[in-house]
């Protein structure tokens, strides 16, 4: 699985970028045919206070899984957004092996 990152009005540092494939790529145990994961990293502003958005896209045999999480961390949005799409991907295999 190739995982595009993609960070809108900033630069990523390498340690988040290492952090994103690590998360990403841990979705392969639960759904081995993951074609590939584009993930959107933007700065929101709201009020004085900047949020994190993260928003990944799976694209899978058949069709893409979307998850976007907003937090005060750009980590925190990566890991609900990966447990969504557990979750999500989850639910794709079970309706597969049906």
């Amino acid at each position: 699985m190739k995982v595009h990152t993609q960070s809108v009005h900033f630069d990523a540092d390498a340690k988040l970028l290492d952090f994103i494939d690590k998360k990403v790529g841990k979705l392969q145990t639960y759904f081995d045919r993951i074609i590939r994961a584009d993930v959107s990293l933007k700065l929101e502003k709201t009020g004085q206070v900047q949020d994190k958005v993260a928003e990944v896209k799976l694209h899978v045999p058949g069709s893409v899984l979307i998850a976007k999480e907003t937090s005060k961390t750009f980590e925190a949005s990566i890991d609900h957004s990966v447990a969504a799409l557990k979750r999500q991907l989850i639910k794709q295999k079970e309706k597969r092996s049906n």
